[in-house]
This record gives structure tokens, sequence and C-alpha cells, in this order.
């Protein structure tokens, strides 16, 4: 028998990342050879042979690199017969690992900076997503087509009569996405307006997409950084916003769009719209630099080949004094204005010297400022540009958006993965995550760049089972029967989010069982007439329950998988402090989430 299993304290101590200077001790069982030697990289080799506990257990105790990094290693076993290597499972995701006859995949150790913190209010926090021009729009004393500040700003645009119409699906035949030119009206005073309602429901944090001025209704496309969206309000209201929020104990969190801008913006300028020289009309203008330009004017690098959406040079130093200049930058501007800190549209894009002056420069403003990334895949190791990344070494991000969990949840109550393989992803995450990161990442089902959660959890899941073009899932509605189960399914998904660290988040809505396949199904107006008033109560107590008990935010965590439909995740103190160190008066929790056609929750 040969064995190592990362996920085990038996064989591993710390199970999870070091810190930077720290000690790690590696154990291994066998009982196929008379030694085993420990291979470790770091840009260079090193070869420990480990020390024989008995005839079949090998020790090795090492210390990690002064600096942050990640750290591999792997095992050679040397047999009589001759030598193998035992290294990661081919999945990569820790644990048992395998034989390798050849090089072997090697386990990770994410070395970390041991003054990394994050914000509490992530690690103690309800996230709740609105995307503003879909929320909530209340009175107005004059229809937005007769505003000359509202059409200055879109002159193309179309504007919905009524609420509880459908969003307008416009394919732009030249890329094949949504035009998004349709608006409802959502505005800030809006949203300040339902914020006893948010209060209720238990919200503790507003992420809210981008206000800033646009052509489109999302707002990824921006037009001017500095300056709100005349059909969401002004700077005031976003500053009424922050501060009503501020007292009644929430935060908002805006979302931040810098590896590109609209052509349609005062730095590009490409249809004149705006009173500066933009770098699409001339070469003199400021902002020329910003953008590479393979043949000026028409010809010049975009974002994933979108023309409307020009990319910045992200090391060019004007931009980023443009962004993280503590007097004028957008980032600390905002953040003056009352937002809590960012989240970074498309972090994985930004180079990484970037994003460690967005660090400086939000921290600078507020210690306790976020920097939240939106990562897709494994934040501690992923290829970009043909680079290794690793956001969690605590010099770039707080956290990332958690999609690998949410895909593994969504396959987990939809049959597609058992309980054994989402109880492997959460020990994982534990593994390559630094606690401070753990503890902050945005733990969702739903967003907008997804279906919503109810259809997802039918089976109606872009990325998952069924796939259809976007003019046919506009008809898509749940049968009684699906409906029932979403919902069921929903809230059993909830509760895990609740039990594991991380800030469970609710995409706008969802709390009230809106339906609605891809963009822009899944942005329709927020439902205040005929919303789920049961679901909607099933919602605000679970997340009551989380905040309740602070074992449940910064306990210590285990996951089990008693069988292929049962997860019980225990959280519990260590000499009566939880993972940060700090005093936890708590009783030990343990939250079973069962599987099943009834989605029964059971929570001793």
């Amino acid at each position: 028998m040969i064995l190592h299993d990362s996920h085990s304290p038996a064989y591993r101590s710390p199970i999870g990342p070091v810190a930077a200077g720290g000690t790690l001790c590696l154990r291994f069982f066998c009982d196929e050879g008379a030694a085993v030697t420990l291979r470790t990289w770091n840009g260079a080799e090193r070869f420990i042979p480990m020390q024989a506990l008995g005839a079949e257990l090998f020790e090795a105790t090492l210390t990690v690199p002064a600096t942050p990094t990640l750290f591999w290693y792997d095992f050679i076993i040397h047999r009589p017969h001759g030598d193998v290597r035992y290294g990661n499972a081919p999945d990569e995701l820790g644990g048992e690992g395998a034989v390798f006859y050849g090089t072997p995949r090697s386990y990770q150790v994410t070395v970390y900076d041991p003054d990394y913190q994050t914000p509490a209010c992530l690690r103690e926090g309800i996230i709740y997503q609105i995307f503003p021009d879909r929320f909530f729009a209340g009175a107005r004393e004059v229809p937005l087509q007769n505003r000359e500040d509202v059409m200055a700003a879109h002159p193309d645009a179309t504007f919905h009569a009524r609420w509880d119409e459908a969003p307008t699906l416009d394919i732009d035949p030249e890329n094949g996405d949504n035009r998004a030119l349709d608006f409802f009206g959502g505005t800030l005073a809006g949203i300040q307006a339902k914020l006893d309602y948010l209060h209720a429901l238990g919200v503790t944090v507003l992420y809210i997409n981008p206000i800033v001025r646009a052509r489109t209704n999302h707002r990824y496309d921006t037009g001017d950084y500095e300056t709100v969206d005349p059909i969401l309000g002004d700077t005031a209201d976003f500053e009424a916003l922050a501060a009503a929020a501020g007292k009644l104990g929430m935060r908002v969190l805006l979302d931040g769009v810098f590896s590109h801008t609209g052509a349609d913006s005062k730095y590009f300028n490409r249809f004149g719209r705006y009173p500066t020289l933009g770098a699409y009309q001339s070469e003199a203008s400021p902002y020329y630099h910003w953008y590479h330009f393979f043949s000026f004017p028409d010809q010049y690098r975009s974002w994933w080949g979108f023309h409307t959406l020009p990319a910045v040079q992200k090391q060019e130093p004007t931009y980023q004094r443009y962004l993280l200049d503590s007097e004028t930058g957008v980032l600390p501007l905002w953040m003056r204005r009352g937002a809590c800190g960012w989240r970074l549209d498309v972090a994985d894009e930004l180079p990484v010297s970037l994003l460690q002056g967005m660090r400086k420069a939000v921290k600078a403003q507020n210690p306790q400022g976020v920097l939240l990334g939106e990562v897709w895949e494994d934040a501690s190791n992923k290829i970009a540009y043909g680079q290794p990344r690793s956001y969690c070494l605590g010099d770039t991000l707080d956290s990332v958006m958690n999609y690998p969990l949410r895909r593994a949840v969504i396959d987990f109550f939809t049959r597609r993965r058992t309980a054994f393989d989402l109880a492997r992803l959460i020990r994982h995450q534990r593994e390559v995550y630094p606690t401070p990161f753990l503890y902050s990442l945005m733990n969702l089902l739903g967003s907008h760049d997804r279906v919503r959660a109810l259809n997802a959890f039918a089976g109606y899941d872009r990325d998952g089972a069924i796939q259809m073009p976007r003019e046919e899932a506009m008809y898509i509605r749940l049968s009684a029967q699906e409906l029932a189960l979403a919902k069921e399914r929903y809230l059993e998904a909830l509760a895990l989010l609740c039990a594991l660290p991380g800030a469970p988040t609710v995409y706008y809505g969802d709390e009230m069982g809106m339906q609605g396949m891809a963009d822009p199904w899944n942005r329709a107006p927020m439902d205040w007439q005929s919303g789920d008033a049961v679901l909607w109560s099933a919602v605000s107590a679970l997340l009551a329950q989380r905040r309740q008990h602070r074992v449940l935010m910064t306990g210590f965590m285990d996951v089990d998988a008693t069988d292929a439909d049962t997860l019980t995740i225990h959280r519990y103190g260590v000499d009566g402090r939880d993972a940060f160190g700090q005093p936890l008066a708590d009783a030990p929790r343990s939250i079973t989430i069962t599987r099943n056609v009834e989605g029964r929750v059971q929570t001793p």
C-alpha cells in the first residue's frame, strides 16, 4: 500500500496553505520500499530523504519559502525492483494521490503573506447582487425620453413603458451579442427606497453592477468612470444610498470595469458624443496611449473582438494614475463617495502589477476596503495569458466570486455529481486558499452572467445539460413540478452556502422565485408584485441563522460525505477560538444536506 492524503492532518500539517517562512510536515505511508524521497520544486528541485517512523511510515519537515509563492511536492518510492513516483490525483484536487511511472502531477502548497488580512464585512457578510436598471425605479416626474441629459447619454436607447414587460433581445449581426439598449429605468434612489426590504432579508453588502455612464443597460462599456449614469441618478444619489445603507449596517460594493472601456466614451469617443478629444479622434488625444491601434483609427485591439469595447493598455502609466492616484484616482474617488470597495470585472485579465496597485490604493483609502475579483477558475493557480497567476498570496485580491463551487453545487443537486465529488472540491479549496481568502469568498448560485438559480436547479443550465438559442430560451417557463423541485433544491443549496466559509450571495429576485435563462432573460425587472413570499421567508430564515451563529461565519470547518446523496458540514472552535484566533462562544454546529426528492434539510 502507498498513500499520501493532503486533505488529512495525519499526512500533511497544516492541511491548508502555509504562511511564508512557516513549517510544513509531510508524511507518507509505504509498505513496498526501503526508502522514500520527497521532491520539492519552487523554481529549482530539491530532493529530501524522508525519515522512517517505523517500518512503513515516513516523514519530512521543511521550511517553506520566505516569500509568498506556490510551492510543489511529490514523492519518489525506492522499491527493490525499481523506483516509482507518487503525486497529486489526476483531477489535481489533492487528497489521496496516485502512482506515476513518469513525471507525476505535484501537490500544491500555497505560501502566503503572514500579514494577509481581508475585510470582516466579507467573512461575516451576506451579499446581495443588484442589476441596477432592473431593481426599482420609483416615481418619475419626467419620462426618461424627455430628459436632455438622458438622451445625450443614450441617443439610441429604447425605454419600456411598463415594468412588467420582458427584456428586449436585439442581436447584433456583427458579433452575435445582445445590444442591451433597452432600459426599464431602475435608479439609485429606487435601491435606497428598498433598503428596509434588503435589511429584513438579512443583507449586509450590496454588490451593484456598474453604475457609471455607459451606452448599454449593463454598463460594462464604460463611458465615464467618474459620473453616475443619468438614468440612475447622480453623485448625490449615490452618496445618499451609501449613507442610508451604512445606517442599517450595510455596505455598497461597486463593479469596476478596467480591462476595457466603451467605444462610446470620453476616452475613445468613436461617435463624438463627448466633449473630450478621444483616442479614436486624434493621436494628440491625452487618451491615445491607453489603446493599441493596429491601423489608426479603425483597427484597434478590443475585448474579445467586440469593437464596441476597445481594450485598454493596462500598463500605461497615465491610465494607472487615472485609476489609482490617491487624490484624483477613480478607485479612491468612489470610496470617498461611500463605496466599501470594488468587485473587479475580469480580474484575471488585469496585470498582477495593476492588481497590486489597486490593493494599495483601496487599503490606503480604508484598511477594511474590499477588492473582490471575477475569476472563474481556481484562483490559487490560474494560467492567464500563458502565465501562472495566484490571486490569494496576500498582495492582490481579498477574494473572488466562487464559480467553481457554484458549478459543483448545481451539479450535486441535479445529480451530475455525488456528495463525494462536492466534498472533494470543498476540501480542495480549503487546501489551496489561505484562511483570509477562503472565508471571504463570494459564494453564489445566480448572477447576471448565468441562468437564474431556479432554472439551473431545474436542469436548464447554460453551461450544463441544456443548450439553446436565446430566441428559444425566452419561452422557457418551469412547470409546477419543476418549479417546486427547483425551489427545494435552491433552499438546500443556500443552506449549504450558509454553512460554509465565505459570504452567501443572493442574486436579486432569486429570493422571490424569479425565473430566467441567460442574458437578457436573467436580467428581467424585479417582480415586486407576485414574488413567492413563502420562499422569501425561508431564504430570510437561513440568512438569519447564518448571522446569529458566529461559528457559521468564522469557525473551523470539516466536511463529510456519508453516501452519494448526503453531505455534512461541521463548524467548530478550537480551544474556544475561531479560525482567526478570536474568542468563539458558539457551540459546534453540524448541518447535513440531503439530496432527495423532498429536499429536506436537517440542521441539528
